[in-house]
């Protein structure tokens, strides 16, 4: 598949050596208009708002007004700052967030971030034990399933259901306490650190990504998968939406965080492209 994110790029490049010519342009951007109607595209990012679910130890989002209204010039005008943790909402996680000598967000390269998806369905399981920690088995199902190995390149996509309690904190995150006392109280699934190894030791993807708060289960004390990943400069994303709606292969993802430097974390717009 031709990835779509390569077809825009090409576009670009030809528009910007133009010169001018109309003709050209307008031909250009019928073309590019007519290869993104052929595609569905699918918005994997929670909004942003003061009901983000965030790490119970992590600072909330805080949008502050500086202006909104008609100016004293006529025009209408608006602006806000926000505060926030890098580790919140839909994110993700650089691998220096467990690896002393991981690659910080500015430096994971976009190749991990652009490419060709898959996504393994564990939600039957996890609708059985919430603390469920997918199995090197799990992943070995899926490719019978599909009747390939995991594809090298890929980024993988854990779908566990969860996503359907957000941000409704206690059901999602397993409390909606706040501090060092709630981390005991949280419950949701998460990769076990076998299969996280399985996968670093057998397969070569290139980032990860669920639909929980953590690569990790809730009850984790020592993040293994956290850990295992992020030696290998894998990236994880955390807190994904409407993975149901995706296929279990055959689209594209692109995630693009926000560029922070030295930063071992932030926040993501992540979307799939996929064939209509």
């Amino acid at each position: 598949m031709k990835s779509f994110i390569y077809i825009i790029l090409i576009s670009l490049a030809v528009l910007a050596g133009c010169n001018g010519n109309s003709h050209k342009l307008e031909a250009v951007s019928t073309s590019t208009r007519n290869k993104i109607s052929q595609r569905k595209i699918i918005d994997l990012t929670h909004s942003f708002s003061k009901e983000t679910v965030y790490w119970v130890t992590s600072k909330e989002f805080e949008l502050d007004t500086v202006y909104v209204g008609e100016t004293d010039k006529g025009y209408y005008y608006a602006a806000y700052n926000f505060t926030t943790a890098e580790h919140g909402g839909t994110h993700m996680d650089a691998p220096i967030h467990f690896s002393k000598n991981g690659q910080t967000v500015d430096e994971v390269p976009l190749e991990n971030l652009i490419g060709d998806a898959i996504k393994i369905d564990v939600s039957v399981r996890v609708s059985e034990n919430p603390d469920y920690q997918i199995h090197v088995e799990d992943l070995t199902n899926w490719e019978k399933k599909e009747n390939t190995e995991i594809p090298d390149g890929s980024i993988v996509l854990l779908y566990t259901g969860f996503t359907k309690y957000y941000p409704d904190k206690m059901k999602y995150l397993g409390t909606d306490k706040r501090g060092e006392e709630a981390i005991k109280d949280l419950h949701f699934p998460g990769l076990s650190p076998e299969a996280a190894k399985w996968l670093v030791k057998n397969r070569n993807i290139h980032a990860i990504g669920i639909d929980t708060p953590s690569i990790d289960y809730g009850q984790s004390q020592y993040f293994g998968s956290h850990v295992i990943l992020f030696n290998e400069n894998i990236p994880a994303f955390e807190n994904l939406a409407n993975l149901d709606k995706l296929p279990e292969n055959g689209f594209e993802i692109i995630a693009l965080p926000m560029k922070i430097k030295g930063g071992s974390g932030g926040p993501l717009r992540i979307i799939a492209i996929l064939d209509k």
